[in-house]
């Protein structure tokens, strides 16, 4: 009897030995959720992450929520039921999709947030973010310095509940609220779209035809923007601004047909999230909540330092 049970004792041992064997052999797999793949950038700041999670020895698949909390909500239960390690993440909203990170927080899948914050202080496990705030300040006095700090100006606003949107309009405005003579004629929304920032900038244009400038929250606006005031015949004379350092605004700040950008650093934030998501696999547990990467001013003056998305 003794050593029929030593028997079975080193049998269920082989057994649990050969399991964790072929368990140890499995790839891990990392996800990466972002806001919406109709936008270059994100494009970029996805592909960007997944490559650098494939270097690491990862699985990689990236995620569309197409600005749409409720698919960011079923992207993130597919992502948990399917044994991911990791997400790298892009959210739809600061406020919506906290919902979500603390979801996957309690199924233990850490989440690292790129680019967008979430208003929650500890459901993400770190978030490397863009400083907006400081960009828009040196888009700002750009700005002012090139208007003579007086003008007529519009402002086309990101997705509202986005903090980005937010902290790069208050950025802006904590310059240029200073100077009595600059004017803002509208501020719309335009959801960080370009086809919509065309739209948006047309109808402005009809009751306020007389503008000196238009800041623009995003690149791809800016882009919307510059082509509304290509149709009205007045691209020569209004000054237009964006912010991201995407590649087509890049190529129009250099042929001196947007004024500026933001230059934002898509690639440091992916990788840095990636290799975040890496030690955390390894054990790792101690992070910094909240990691901020500086925004570069870009305009026609060191447009030769820079590429599309990074400095060259």
């Amino acid at each position: 009897m003794k050593k029929s049970l030593t028997y079975l004792f080193l049998l269920c041992t082989l057994f649990l030995l050969q399991c964790k064997s072929k368990n140890s052999g499995k790839q891990h797999k990392i996800a990466v959720v972002v806001s919406t793949l109709n936008n270059p950038w994100f494009v970029f700041l996805a592909e960007t992450a997944a490559a650098k999670a494939k270097s690491l020895g990862y699985e990689a698949k990236i995620f569309d929520s197409q600005n749409n909390t409720a698919l960011e909500s079923d992207h993130f239960e597919n992502i948990i039921v399917s044994g991911f390690d990791a997400i790298l993440f892009n959210s739809t909203d600061a406020n919506g999709s906290v919902a979500n990170v603390l979801k996957a927080k309690r199924a233990g899948v850490p989440v690292f947030c790129m680019d967008r914050e979430i208003n929650s202080p500890d459901a993400a496990t770190s978030q490397i973010l863009s400083d907006s705030y400081s960009g828009a300040v040196s888009i700002a006095k750009y700005f002012t310095q090139q208007l003579n700090k007086k003008g007529n100006y519009v402002e086309i606003l990101g997705i509202v509940g986005d903090n980005n949107t937010w902290a790069r309009s208050k950025g802006f405005h904590s310059v240029v609220d200073n100077y009595p003579d600059l004017k803002m004629v509208a501020q719309q929304s335009a959801d960080f779209d370009r086809n919509k920032a065309l739209e948006v900038m047309e109808s402005i244009l009809q009751a306020h035809s007389n503008i000196d400038a238009v800041f623009c929250g995003n690149d791809g606006m800016a882009s919307g923007a510059y082509q509304a005031l290509v149709s009205a015949g007045k691209a020569n004379k209004v000054k237009v601004y964006g912010f991201d350092g995407a590649e087509d605004v890049i190529t129009s700040i250099g042929e001196n047909k947007i004024a500026a950008t933001g230059m934002q650093f898509p690639k440091v934030m992916a990788e840095t999230a990636a290799i975040f998501a890496d030690e955390y696999v390894k054990g790792k547990r101690d992070f910094p909540k909240k990691i901020p990467v500086a925004v570069e001013l870009v305009n026609a003056k060191n447009i030769n330092d820079y590429i599309a998305y990074g400095k060259k």
